[in-house]
């Protein structure tokens, strides 16, 4: 695999560098074409990480974990949109989940239920039972930058393969 050119890091495949991974992360890559990079941990941060690595804000997508409730039943959920849009948490989002109430999650019950670091946490490994959502821009995107699970790292990867996750459903998720 060549590494793509992406912004002011060195690509890798991520298969080659476990290390930049969080071990969900690493036990469900498989045979996903993704690229990880070492980055500082203090701009793991979107905003922070873009402006300092050259990466365009259209090239990276966030992934948030929510969680909705409804009749004492309660559903976690991860969220990918590109980093400049916002997801339509209370609209599209509650409603395809058919909960009551919804909000991002904490960032204790975030960190705990993933294994994955704050501000590091991506789709990829997470729970089985958790749907991910991945808003429709993100499939078209080409090459996106996402979490690796650690706030050390950053994996690349064509938006279109997130739609391949084992819960991943696309839908219109960003805000008008």
């Amino acid at each position: 695999m060549t590494a793509p050119v992406l912004g002011k890091v060195e690509w890798r495949p991520a298969a080659e560098v476990p290390e930049l991974l969080a071990a969900p992360v690493r036990d469900a890559l498989g045979d996903l074409a993704a690229y990880a990079a070492p980055i500082d941990p203090g701009l793991a941060d979107t905003a922070a990480f873009c402006a300092e690595y050259d990466v365009p804000m259209d090239a990276s997508a966030n992934c948030v974990i929510v969680h909705g409730k409804r009749a004492g039943e309660s559903t976690y959920a991860a969220v990918m949109v590109l980093a400049t849009d916002r997801a339509d948490v209370n609209g599209v989002i509650r409603k395809h989940l058919g909960v009551r109430k919804i909000s991002f999650a904490a960032q204790d019950d975030a960190v705990s239920s993933t294994g994955m670091e704050y501000g590091g946490i991506t789709p990829i490994g997470l729970p089985a039972e958790w749907p991910v959502l991945v808003d429709e821009a993100v499939t078209r995107a080409g090459l996106v930058v996402i979490g690796s699970g650690i706030r050390g790292s950053k994996i690349l990867l064509d938006g279109a393969d997130l739609a391949k996750l084992p819960a991943a459903t696309v839908l219109a998720l960003a805000q008008s």
